[in-house]
């Protein structure tokens, strides 16, 4: 009997860690490509928080920083997985996986098409399956969420985030300026509406830039400290629901529920080419 089929996962942000801690959690061989410097919000459930760590845990499942695609094997067999910095993809031609999954969210196709795996997988709006990927899966939050989506595109993106406590845009908070963020709460501090949680230096202009709560509740999701950003720049999230702290540390619903429709797909694709 052959292994099971060995995954590409590109993008290590909170979604797409949800999706690769189901399949490892599932038994296959992941790894993830990363960019330089990513740019994640709830970066206490994202792997690619390896890139600056070095490594990063999350739920059980610890990711780890290689160099080299030449260590993926090593790093999988000692129960880990490997993360490596590859925006372009360039591991996917040289490893040859069975299965890409672009988990990057950028609301479009940012190079994944179907000649990289006999089985791609896109994740969100970008994609259209039957075209430049095989599968597409429904991120948007409500009654189509995970749906497996063979022939089509899934819901363009809207820009209003998902209702969380009867807050919708009120919850996530962009960079009033352009400039270094620096933190002055961390996450999961729980905050009242106007408190700072963070400011903005504008080096140029030697300008400070404070960032506010919009509304009450816990920081879910703060950018790193000393990262630049540019005005509009996502750089915050709260949650309304000050009782759910341990919410900032786990893996969220919608993560999970985008995560089983990847393994449906992937174990499906799998009996196939092991039998």
């Amino acid at each position: 009997m052959r292994q099971k089929p060995f995954i590409i996962v590109r993008g290590g942000g909170d979604l797409a860690t949800g999706t690769i801690h189901r399949l490892w959690a599932a038994g296959f061989p992941v790894l993830v490509l990363e960019t330089e410097h990513p740019a994640a919000i709830r970066r206490q459930v994202a792997v690619c928080e390896a890139v600056y760590e070095g490594s990063a845990t999350v739920e059980g499942m610890e990711a780890v920083l290689i160099k080299d695609t030449a260590e993926a094997k090593k790093v999988i067999d000692t129960g880990k997985v490997p993360l490596i910095v590859d925006p372009d993809g360039a591991s996917i031609t040289a490893l040859k996986p069975e299965v890409v999954v672009d988990a990057i969210l950028a609301k479009k196709n940012l190079g994944t098409n179907r000649s990289m795996a006999p089985l791609t997988v896109g994740l969100g709006p970008g994609f259209t399956a039957g075209v430049d990927v095989d599968i597409v899966i429904e991120t948007m939050r409500g009654h189509n969420l995970g749906r497996i989506i063979r022939e089509g595109s899934a819901i363009p993106n809207t820009g209003i985030p998902g209702n969380i406590g009867g807050y919708t845009a009120e919850r996530v908070i962009h960079a009033g300026a352009e400039g270094i963020l620096y933190n002055v709460h961390k996450i999961g501090d729980i905050v009242e509406q106007g408190e700072e949680i963070a400011y903005i230096a504008d080096e140029k202009e030697n300008r400070r830039y404070s960032v506010t709560a919009t509304i009450p509740g816990i920081i879910r999701g703060l950018i790193r400290d000393g990262y630049p950003v540019t005005k509009g720049f996502k750089i915050a999230d709260i949650d309304p629901r000050k009782s759910e702290l341990s919410n900032c540390f786990t893996i969220s619903d919608k993560a999970r529920c985008i995560a089983g429709s990847v393994l449906e797909v992937v174990c499906a694709f799998g009996s196939n080419i092991l039998s």
